[in-house]
């Protein structure tokens, strides 16, 4: 594993988000969830999907919060055009528990 630099780190761009919207994202080819997420003011609401199906319904996900990369490149995924990375963390059977706060944070705070 090569070490990371500090201002490496800092240049990734971390937020907190709100989940707005959620439902299955028909289109994938792998079982995805298609999600809006409101990263407050600056930011903005941004569109991701993510493969999470195995733990989370569409339903349970409103009003959720997440963090989620948002300065990496759009990525077009079938018909969505994904505008962050949410985060989450693999499992030994593959599958993907979302990273979200403990506590209730503002929309758009950052990871520091």
């Amino acid at each position: 594993m090569n070490d990371l630099s500090w201002d490496e780190f800092e240049r990734v761009d971390l937020r907190v988000g709100t989940i707005i919207s959620a439902e299955i994202f028909e289109e994938a080819i792998k079982p995805a969830i298609k999600m809006k997420i409101d990263f407050g003011d600056e930011i903005g609401i941004r569109k991701s999907s993510a493969q999470i199906t195995d733990h989370y319904e569409p339903k349970d996900l409103i009003g959720k919060q997440v963090s989620a990369v948002v300065n990496f490149p759009k990525k077009q995924i079938g018909p969505l055009m994904s505008e962050c990375l949410v985060t989450g963390f693999a499992q030994k059977d593959g599958s993907i528990i979302l990273a979200v706060p403990d506590k209730s944070a503002a929309n758009g705070s950052r990871l520091v």
